[in-house]
């Protein structure tokens, strides 16, 4: 097994959709990328800690690749603005890519750059890719949120879609 991780806004629906992919093992949300340990959805909504809203993933690279995640990552939000999904502002909602290798790194990277080339977004492409620090899921009752609540997807469409 593998492991991915993706912050695309809220995580709820970037969740959702990680989990529903053949070859997904597990996935969970949480924060990461900030400078507070154990950080609460409370502490992370005051946009101070400097944590993104993330998806951890675990997948079998043998049933999917790497490459194939980020493919999807791309779809699940949008990554010409900066701290910012649908309405939802602030440093938590960024768009990133935590790197638990030099090879997702590499792929991360190149994917990116084939994004910003293949001219779909008419602004530039701002998400981060940075190295995986310590990943801290959320609370049990953001855990497979939409789930639990009988909700399909809450992904937000770029505007002018």
């Amino acid at each position: 097994m593998d492991k991915a991780t993706f912050a695309a806004g809220c995580f709820w629906g970037v969740e959702a959709a990680f989990r529903e992919t053949k070859g997904v093992i597990s996935t969970r949300v949480g924060y990461t990328g900030g400078r507070v340990d154990q950080p609460t959805y409370e502490m992370v909504c005051t946009d101070t800690t400097g944590h993104a809203e993330a998806v951890e993933v675990e997948f079998d690279p043998k049933v999917v690749s790497y490459e194939k995640l980020v493919e999807l990552f791309w779809t699940l939000h949008d990554p010409t603005t900066i701290d910012r999904q649908g309405p939802d502002v602030g440093t938590q909602y960024r768009s990133a890519i935590f790197t638990h290798s030099p090879q997702q790194l590499a792929t991360a990277l190149d994917s990116k750059e084939a994004l910003a080339l293949s001219k779909k977004f008419k602004t530039p492409v701002v998400t981060q890719i940075v190295p995986a620090v310590t990943f801290y899921p959320a609370e049990e009752y953001h855990q497979r949120y939409l789930e639990k609540q009988g909700i399909k997807h809450c992904l937000y469409k770029k505007e002018g879609q």
